[in-house]
């Protein structure tokens, strides 16, 4: 196999197919503003004041990739500085991400709901040197702003630039479009990601370039893309699930269309007008999806879907019952399904395959250039049929935690990347998983961790002890329940905790709350399989894979 860094699939697409679109931005118009704060946002929240479409051919990206990592070097950032990027999906997302690659220095996404706090942690952890940041970040960022004095350099993209950032629009327009003269290979270090640890405080999650090349060839093995093709992305870019399979269309010089919006009839005139090919959803959004049609709300006659060719869905187990209904609806539809973590440059390392629609319920075999085996706690491989420990190994297994050592070596060993999802293999050689061994809830393919609403909800003058558990949910997987043990002689209504509660995010606020005794083990431990068996009855996943 050619050795070869991703930043020479963009010079390679812009040379071979210079004025063919590689990008285009879909932002559907809001009827209604909402007057909400970030809190409150679903996972994809598009901004009401902007609607339309843009665009970008491959020479367009290249160029501006190219200005700047120009920009970057004139500033004095070096080969191996971070560059931290904080950016709802958006047209400049993408070249601002290979512009850092392309000087060599790592690119480092953000997740967009991280708080302030959350921000600066994971810059100081990550040792950013550079942060780029727009519109929907400015008081996050200003708040997190003191604590993050490492920081050389802010950039902000948008109008209305704040005193305490440079205009990223304005500067990148001075420097030249020329490929800078940076030597790469594929074992120098590219990105870090963030997954978060036991402390719900997250671990940044170091890749080199042959991680980054191995995810495109990857997912082009999976999926087949050629030029001809045009993904439809909607979850967001700081993903690794999004932006890898996006690599698909990358390594292809196939087109893609960023879409800001997650409703079904937007997604669909989405599919129609832009003639896409491959669309990659969650389960909610499919399930949204297939609702809004049997309600009337989507008359498929209107539109043009005679090119969608692939559905796939990753970031949670998936109900047979979903695919089947799916089918019904869709039947020339192919489908796959992936498996991956941020720790193994996201989806791919167990897939399904389009030809094993029959197997609907298994996550599938070992991908491309991917090893897999379930083992016991000793490490050694289970027989089939046996529950265990998943672990993967290929070329893009991360090279470490960034600066810990310790949590490296738990989950990395041989090469091996021990996933924490227990699974077992059936007589033909699929993968199921069966549970989780890590304490994380994956609710409509966010990951939620516990640990950090135990701790709010701690504070509270009535509330002893606190445990948070994922439960099945049709529509979302799993939500999350918060079991609460009440003080003595204290009192507390449901709608209480929900009030209490409004000051996290959305999407960590409790769906259910059950008062209840939290049962802990002699050395304090919450005993979590204890109240999962009490609530649930079952594996989770299993009962998720049900439906």
């Amino acid at each position: 196999m050619n050795k070869m860094v991703i930043t020479e699939l963009l010079e390679r697409n812009a040379k071979l197919y210079p004025d063919d679109v590689a990008l285009v931005e879909i932002a559907p118009h809001m009827m209604e503003k909402c007057k909400v704060t970030w809190k409150e946002y679903a996972l994809i929240q598009p901004n009401p004041e902007e609607s339309g479409r843009r665009e970008l051919t491959w020479s367009e990206f290249n160029k501006k990739a190219n200005r700047f990592a120009n920009l970057l070097l004139s500033r004095g950032v070096k080969k191996g500085d971070k560059v931290a990027i904080l950016l709802m999906n958006c047209l400049e997302w993408l070249p601002i991400y290979f512009g850092a690659l392309k000087m060599g220095a790592l690119a480092v996404p953000l997740n967009y709901r991280y708080a302030a706090d959350e921000i600066s942690y994971c810059v100081k952890l990550a040792e950013a040197d550079v942060l780029v940041f727009g519109p929907e970040f400015i008081g996050r960022v200003e708040e997190a702003y003191d604590n993050m004095a490492r920081l050389q350099q802010v950039f902000y993209v948008g109008k209305n630039c704040p005193s305490f950032a440079e205009s990223y629009d304005n500067l990148v327009n001075y420097c030249t479009s020329r490929t800078p003269n940076v030597q790469l290979t594929e074992q120098d270090n590219a990105a870090i990601y963030f997954s978060s640890g036991t402390t719900g405080f997250p671990k940044a999650i170091l890749h080199n370039h042959e991680s980054l090349m191995h995810a495109c060839r990857t997912e082009q093995a999976h999926h087949g893309q050629t030029r001809e093709d045009t993904f439809l992305c909607i979850p967001p870019l700081y993903h690794t699930g999004a932006k890898m399979h996006w690599f698909g269309s990358l390594i292809s010089g196939g087109r893609a269309v960023l879409l800001k919006g997650i409703k079904p009839e937007w997604i669909i005139k989405t599919v129609s007008d832009e003639k896409c090919t491959i669309v990659w959803l969650l389960v909610p959004w499919a399930q949204d999806i297939l609702d809004a049609i049997d309600r009337g709300d989507i008359d498929l006659s209107e539109y043009d879907l005679s090119g969608w060719r692939l559905m796939h869905i990753g970031a949670q187990p998936v109900p047979p019952s979903l695919i089947k209904r799916w089918k019904t609806v869709f039947p020339n539809h192919q489908y796959d399904t992936n498996y991956g973590l941020s720790e193994s440059i996201g989806p791919g390392c167990v897939h399904l395959g389009v030809e094993n629609i029959d197997k609907v319920g298994a996550i599938g075999k070992a991908g491309y250039g991917w090893q897999v085996k379930i083992t016991d706690n000793d490490g050694n491989t289970v027989k089939r049929g046996e529950v265990g420990e998943l672990a993967v190994k290929g070329p893009g297994v991360m090279t470490c935690y960034y600066n810990d050592e310790k949590a490296t070596a738990a989950v990395l060993k041989d090469g091996w990347l021990f996933t924490g999802d227990m699974a077992q293999e059936d007589e033909d050689g699929f993968i199921y998983l069966v549970d989780r061994k890590k304490d994380v809830i994956i609710t409509g393919g966010e990951n939620i961790y516990p640990v950090q609403i135990e701790n709010f909800l701690r504070r509270h003058s009535a509330i002893k002890d606190v445990a948070v558990i994922g439960l099945p949910d049709h529509r979302l997987g799993e939500i999350s329940a918060a079991i609460i043990e009440l003080k003595e002689g204290e009192s507390l209504t449901e709608k209480e905790v929900e009030d209490f509660c409004r000051e996290l995010p959305k999407y960590k606020r409790p769906r259910r709350v059950i008062f209840a005794d939290v049962p802990r083990n002699p050395t304090g431990k919450i005993e979590k399989p204890k109240l999962r068996q009490i609530y649930c009855g079952e594996s989770l996943v299993s009962a998720q894979i049900k439906g």
